[in-house]
């Protein structure tokens, strides 16, 4: 009778770790691969970059699983409210726009914007790119400023999936001047730009276009949001958020 019992007792707690194990909350990601070092494919082609590493960690924070869907920029938004993902982490402003569609966690780094040009065009600042044309990543809120800014007084505002086709394009003549995010950009200068390139004029701050910084993206009302706040807050107070911070941008330790 003791071993019927114990056998029961058994038996009844690795159901209840099965269940536990199956009710562990997992939280689906959409992100855009090709924004370093935001986000990027490593050699073994797996989604890496600080959003990732931070995702992971409000993850564990959580006590829930992650993965990553990787989308382009402009189908992100529209793909979590078709419910394909949980949230988003992927450089996005948090702008009055984006906050019509979709609530956004507190702000987890302060962004900027920055145009880079060649050194040898001798660009001093925004104003000598009239009649020049300047590459922004498709459906950002760089592409609604320059538009909005800049299309009129002459630039030619040339629209790419991703940031780093513009910055290709440019390598190759095609075009003038990127406008990215500042981090983005020195990122970019750091790895690829090899002397040739540098920052045009001051880093811009436009809370209009650009918001208050990156937020994580979830669909409005959702009890998630609260979660991630949370984990958001204790990783910056325990020194997680910092150490991850100067993993990808030491140059700012």
């Amino acid at each position: 009778m003791k071993k019927l019992y114990a056998i029961a007792i058994t038996t009844a707690a690795l159901a209840l770790g099965s269940f536990q194990l199956q009710a562990a909350e997992t939280i689906r990601f959409g992100t855009e691969a090709t924004y370093p070092p935001f986000e990027f494919l490593d050699d073994n082609n797996e989604v890496t970059g600080f959003d990732i590493d931070l995702a992971k960690a409000i993850c564990a924070e959580i006590k829930a699983e992650c993965t990553f869907s990787t989308q382009p920029f402009d189908s992100l938004i529209p793909g979590l409210k078709y419910r394909r993902f949980d949230a988003v982490i992927a450089g996005m402003d948090i702008t009055p726009a984006r906050q019509k569609q979709v609530d956004f966690s507190m702000p987890y780094f302060e962004n900027s914007a920055s145009f880079v040009a060649a050194k040898n065009k001798s660009f001093k600042s925004a104003n000598d790119l009239t009649g020049k044309a300047v590459g922004v990543q498709n459906g950002s809120t760089f592409q609604t400023y320059m538009i909005d800014k800049f299309e009129k007084q002459g630039v030619t505002v040339r629209p790419y999936e991703t940031i780093q086709n513009a910055f290709l394009d440019m390598t190759n003549g095609r075009l003038d001047a990127v406008f990215s995010d500042t981090a983005v950009a020195n990122d970019w200068l750091l790895e690829q730009g090899k002397g040739d390139y540098s920052r045009m004029g001051e880093v811009i701050r436009d809370a209009d276009y650009f918001g208050v910084g990156y937020g994580i993206a979830v669909r409005q009302k959702n009890p998630l949001k609260s979660k991630i706040d949370d984990a958001l807050t204790t990783l910056k107070n325990n020194g997680t958020w910092q150490k991850i911070h100067d993993k990808y941008f030491p140059e700012a330790r």
